[in-house]
């Protein structure tokens, strides 16, 4: 099948490479323009375009794919499918209605669930039990079209955004050649959204990672996971900025099974509040239940077990986190 593939970071390059493996004929790469990356600002090459030029397949990177030039470009392929994964920019109808079998997008959760962007971290920080991938026949809005198959895929316990990220790329890889393959042979009835199911969710910002001790440990243990790695779940320690990469979930009886540890008043203790500091981590509480860090990353230092940080560094029980000392 002669197949254009549109998409742009690490994401989309499992899928372009699924279907190089099942020797579809990729006649075009297209790709987002290059950009400066890293403090020499330098340009570089969209992980999907790496990918390509080491396969020697021709890439095509339009700052607008919605510009007459691009379509006419396009045009020229003659492609039985187009398939998007991950691609950055919304086409329009006439590139929609281009290819014989159409425009296939490989979404990464279960649609209708999580239209948008990084649905992945999304799933992890709303505590989701299930995640998957979803391939569409895309519309000329934003992740609306028709569903044509679905691979759920039950998160584990200590589920990371960067390890869900992974496991759905190759998943959405093998999902995609299945579906592209069942779509030719007419296998495949396109059943509609049910736009009452619709969530919707958005980018993911730096600020995010925050980390408001009001809340419940709950719910910042799964910001945390959904945030590693990037940007990563963060607060202050005396005035440094301290990244959380791991924690757990304690409740009060169980601080008291932490090693040497000192009698503390739970309830009293403000959010945020150290009430242990030792050779099991920091814990700290929250609105609800107690975090207990495992692994850490002090301004300016490595990442590292909390233990491994507080043999080189005191850090005083009653001590706030959030605020200034």
């Amino acid at each position: 099948m002669k197949v254009v593939f549109m998409g742009t970071p690490d994401f989309a390059v499992s899928t372009l490479e699924a279907l190089h493996k099942a020797r579809h004929e990729i006649v075009l790469v297209v790709t987002q323009p290059d950009k400066p990356r890293g403090r020499g600002k330098e340009m570089q090459f969209p992980d999907v375009k790496v990918w390509a030029v080491e396969h020697d397949l021709p890439v095509y990177q339009p700052t607008k794919i919605k510009e007459p030039e691009a379509i006419e470009y396009l045009k020229a392929y003659e492609a039985d499918v187009f398939v998007v994964a991950a691609f950055g920019q919304i086409l329009p109808k006439e590139i929609l209605d281009m290819p014989r079998l159409g425009c296939v997008n490989v979404h990464a959760s279960l649609l209708p669930k999580y239209r948008g962007a990084a649905p992945i971290q999304w799933a992890v920080i709303n505590g989701d039990e299930v995640s998957g991938v979803t391939t569409m026949q895309m519309g000329v809005g934003l992740d609306d079209g028709d569903i044509l198959m679905k691979k759920e895929v039950k998160l584990a316990d200590d589920e990371t955004g960067g390890s869900l990220f992974d496991r759905l790329a190759i998943v959405g890889g093998e999902l995609c050649v299945e579906t592209i393959e069942a779509l030719d042979a007419g296998e495949i009835t396109p059943l509609p959204q049910d736009e009452n199911q619709v969530t919707h969710v958005g980018m993911i910002k730096k600020n995010m990672g925050l980390i408001d001790f009001e809340k419940s440990a709950v719910e910042i243990e799964r910001l945390i996971r959904g945030l590693n790695p990037w940007p990563s779940a963060f607060t202050k320690l005396n005035g440094k900025t301290l990244k959380v990469w791991k924690a757990m979930v304690l409740d009060s009886k169980e601080l008291d099974t932490l090693k040497s540890v000192t009698d503390v008043k739970v309830d009293s203790a403000k959010p945020g509040e150290v009430l242990y500091a030792g050779e099991d981590g920091i814990a700290v509480s929250c609105g609800t239940d107690i975090l207990l860090m495992k692994e850490i990353q002090i301004e300016g230092k490595k990442r590292m077990a909390a233990a491994d940080y507080l043999r080189g560094h005191q850090v005083e029980l009653h001590t706030v986190l959030g605020m200034e000392k």
